[in-house]
């Protein structure tokens, strides 16, 4: 997709960052209010769990739809849905007086995940190579910047005022000025024609993932669900390829992922998921342990630990800034080697450092920065890896595999720590955390592998956006 020069492109992509900016708070905010919801709405801690598990379910479902829609129709009216769509469901959950509204606003929340991957696809086509990779970066660390806010920000406004809905309205408020944003600000796009929506294909598509996520977000908690919906999941999916490789505009082009250029960038995106979704809660639940009780852990209140993860979310951002200019100088493909080589160190130094809390916080700054490198030069190269008609699905599909990549990991870390419970207690055994973290440091070092033997092509900042332009 190609959009007319203008000179509003610069004021648009400065408005697209204070879009995921939003979208970083509203992400991480709502984190640390989960337990004050649950009392709020008299559910179980099992119960809150869905409060996630739905956001998630629906973004994965909705996203490579409105990735396609965008390269079909201009990806600036498909943000402008999202927004206001993601408006809709902040705003109820804010307000929401039962957990059924709760959870409706979370399904509402899901096209956050798409606002990421539209507006890429954006800047893509208004901007020469140099450019877009520089507003690729800025995007990016408006997202960890947006996460450093949240993860601080709403907690303090319900400790300051004792009111939750006064907290949950913050990120609402933020939302609903991205909408005005959308409407007014960001310019206006020409969608190429010929370009044409799989629908069989979504549909079977979002099926799968439902019943694959579904399965996955049960594993511990209802095995014969957990069991039903992978199935169903596996099933829908082999029905999803064998209709894709017979359609001519297809939503997934399975044979052009078979390219050694491409390939490898999705499953790093996918073990990327693992490492960045799927170590969160518990990285989290090792610092709220009481090492008197528990054995490990450092007791920590969820202010603190939001303290602790600061200086993370703090090298996330100058890492993801500073991605583009570190690629000018020794490639993409390189920077995404030297993004999971950190982040598999970071992950292994995690075990020697579990029992010192400065040794800790230096290791996940360690983690923030390998994150932050990998945020923002992975979508780069995987849109860029693809043709210009389907740069919105590209970013979408990098994001869909990296959110089942966390889902994934998310059910198999949670059966692990519940398989290494103690009988007679609700506090897992410090081994499952260590599995954990071997586990991410070598999914870390696979996708290091992964991206290394990607072929690499020099060429010129003014380069056209193809696969010869991701070295």
């Amino acid at each position: 997709m190609r959009y007319a020069p203008t000179t509003r492109t610069g004021a648009g992509v400065r408005l697209l960052v204070l879009v995921e900016v939003t979208s970083g708070f509203l992400q991480y905010g709502l984190v640390p209010l989960l337990p004050r919801i649950g009392d709020r709405l008299d559910v179980s801690d099992a119960a809150l769990s869905w409060v996630m598990a739905v956001h998630l379910l629906a973004g994965a479902a909705c996203v490579p739809v409105l990735g396609r829609l965008g390269d079909r129709h201009g990806h600036r009216r498909l943000l402008r849905v999202s927004v206001v769509l993601v408006a809709a469901g902040t705003l109820l959950v804010a307000l929401a007086p039962t957990f059924g509204l709760l959870l409706l606003g979370r399904v509402l929340q899901g096209p956050i995940a798409a606002l990421l991957p539209l507006e890429i696809a954006l800047v893509r086509g208004a901007l020469p190579v140099a450019s877009a990779r520089r507003a690729v970066s800025l995007l990016v660390g408006g997202l960890t910047f947006g996460a450093l806010l949240g993860a601080v920000t709403t907690a303090a406004v319900e400790a300051v005022t004792g009111e939750l809905w006064l907290a949950l309205l913050v990120p609402a408020a933020m939302t609903l000025g991205c909408v005005v944003l959308c409407l007014l600000g960001v310019p206006e796009s020409v969608p190429l024609p010929g370009v044409r929506m799989d629908w069989p294909g979504a549909a079977l598509l979002a099926a799968a993932t439902v019943g694959l996520l579904v399965g996955l977000s049960t594993v511990d908690s209802n095995a014969a669900v957990a069991l039903v919906g992978a199935a169903a999941g596996v099933a829908l999916l082999a029905v999803f390829g064998a209709v894709e490789l017979r359609t001519g505009d297809p939503l997934v082009d399975l044979r052009g992922l078979t390219d050694r250029r491409v390939l490898p960038y999705y499953g790093a995106s996918a073990l990327f998921g693992v490492v960045y979704f799927g170590t969160q809660a518990p990285q989290s639940a090792f610092l709220a342990a009481d090492p008197g009780t528990d054995g490990y852990g450092f007791a920590l209140s969820p202010i603190a630990i939001s303290l602790v993860l600061l200086p993370a979310i703090g090298c996330s951002i100058v890492a993801s800034l500073s991605s583009a200019r570190l690629a000018r100088r020794v490639g993409y493909r390189a920077c995404v080697v030297a993004a999971f080589a950190v982040l598999a160190a970071g992950f292994a130094a995690m075990v020697a450092a579990r029992g010192s809390l400065p040794a800790l916080c230096l290791t996940v700054a360690v983690i923030g920065s390998g994150v932050g490198l990998a945020l923002g030069t992975l979508p780069t190269v995987i849109v860029e890896s693809a043709p210009p008609e389907r740069s919105g699905i590209a970013t979408a599909l990098y994001n869909n595999t990296k959110m089942v990549g966390g889902a994934v990991a998310g059910g198999a870390f949670a059966a692990l720590t519940a398989w290494r419970t103690p009988a007679g207690t609700d506090v897992p055994d410090e081994s499952s955390f260590l599995a954990i973290w071997v586990v991410a440091a070598l999914g870390a070092a696979c996708a290091a592998l992964a991206a290394a033997r990607v072929p690499a092509v020099r060429t010129g900042s003014a380069a056209r956006l193809s696969p010869a332009a991701t070295r």
